[in-house]
């Protein structure tokens, strides 16, 4: 497999600057999610590595060898694409024998490849059917397995589960896993869909407008985000961001909340310096992290149950503090019903700041 490495990228598409200074690494054998709404240029950076779109300056290198110049067939990439393309008056082994077969390789070795990858994708049972026939799911694994039956340096993946419906874009999100597992392949995927890439990257690279906002683990990004949008893209619910203004009081950091009487007290080493003076901030918490309680606790302020949304394992509380509304995560049937006063209080190591102008977290002890 293969290092890819992408240095300093731009694409235009006339005005459109699709892929904005784009510095990216990544490692043999790593599986990299690129995340992020639909225009923001992660499918055109995938196409740019395949060689389906040149880039307007940067490099491109693979391997070590620079290919921003080359043809798509002189990468040694292979492309999934999210609509299955596969030959319709093809069986599931001449599809993904056609790769073979159009290099000229022996029929021997062609029967002997297609085998050993309808094993690994469990399709053998499938391998004398036209797509016609078979369903969505399993066209997508007769697709993948005719790009990996190449044995390319690398997979390139453009919302490969994305027309799947919920069952089956779970039970294949495990099954892309395992096969890059047993594969040790470098996968580069790219999805709009958090949950697959939480659940299946070893890192995330999420993108907005054109740009790289961050590059990272997914626990990394979910528990310190880079910035603000970061932030409110990565997690479900999405993390809580609010206006708030910070001083230092005698008990450490107070958090005030626009309406709120009795500040939010958090330990003065939690929270950066430059909060402090009454400037004007945005305070970023996960639902998790903002602990609920029935009756007045110590450090809890007094809160009320503005919407209760039932989920099965959990509930996610909306909570009306000052003019604010919190949302938390709480077990099921925790709260009793909408209107009941609560006391709830932040988890000082996952609260985060950021600057409302930049948009950019400030890291404690700043």
């Amino acid at each position: 497999m293969a290092d890819i490495e992408v240095i300093d990228a731009e694409k235009r598409f006339g005005t459109n600057h699709v892929i904005r200074k784009l510095n990216l690494r990544i490692k043999d054998g790593e599986f990299v999610v690129l995340l992020g709404p639909s225009g923001c240029g992660k499918t055109t950076t995938l196409r740019a590595l395949a060689g389906l779109e040149s880039i307007d300056s940067g490099e491109i290198r693979i391997k070590g060898r620079r290919v921003d110049h080359l043809p798509p067939q002189q990468r040694d990439t292979a492309f999934v694409f999210q609509l299955y393309s596969l030959y319709p008056h093809l069986t599931s082994y001449d599809n993904i024998a056609f790769p073979l077969r159009a290099a000229r390789k022996a029929e021997s070795e062609v029967r002997k490849q297609v085998t050993e990858v309808a094993r690994v994708l469990r399709i053998e049972h499938l391998l004398n059917k036209r797509p016609s026939a078979l369903a969505g799911g399993d066209m997508q694994r007769v697709t993948i397995g005719r790009a990996l039956v190449r044995r390319p340096e690398a997979m390139l993946m453009d919302e490969p589960i994305g027309a799947l419906d919920a069952k089956l874009r779970e039970e294949m999100r495990a099954e892309l896993r395992r096969l890059h597992v047993e594969n040790g392949s470098t996968t580069v995927y790219v999805t709009h869909d958090q949950v697959e890439a939480m659940s299946m990257a070893d890192k995330i690279g999420i993108m907005n407008d054109g740009v790289l906002q961050q590059y990272d683990s997914p626990t990394t990004v979910y528990d310190t985000p880079a910035n603000l949008f970061v932030a409110q893209f990565v997690g479900s619910p999405i993390m809580n961001v609010v206006d708030c203004q910070c001083e230092a009081g005698a008990g450490g950091t107070e958090v005030r909340l626009a309406g709120m009487t009795q500040p939010f007290v958090l330990g003065a080493a939690a929270t950066p310096a430059a909060v402090h003076g009454g400037r004007a901030l945005a305070l970023g918490i996960r639902p998790e992290a903002v602990s609920v309680a029935l009756a007045a606790a110590p450090s809890h302020v007094p809160a009320r149950v503005h919407l209760i949304e039932p989920l099965g394992a959990y509930d996610i509380v909306d909570i009306a503090v000052g003019d604010a509304t919190l949302r938390a995560r709480t077990p099921s049937r925790f709260v009793a019903a909408q209107g009941d006063a609560v006391w709830i209080k932040l988890d000082a190591a996952r609260t985060h700041f950021f600057d409302k102008q930049s948009g950019g977290r400030l890291p404690a002890g700043s």
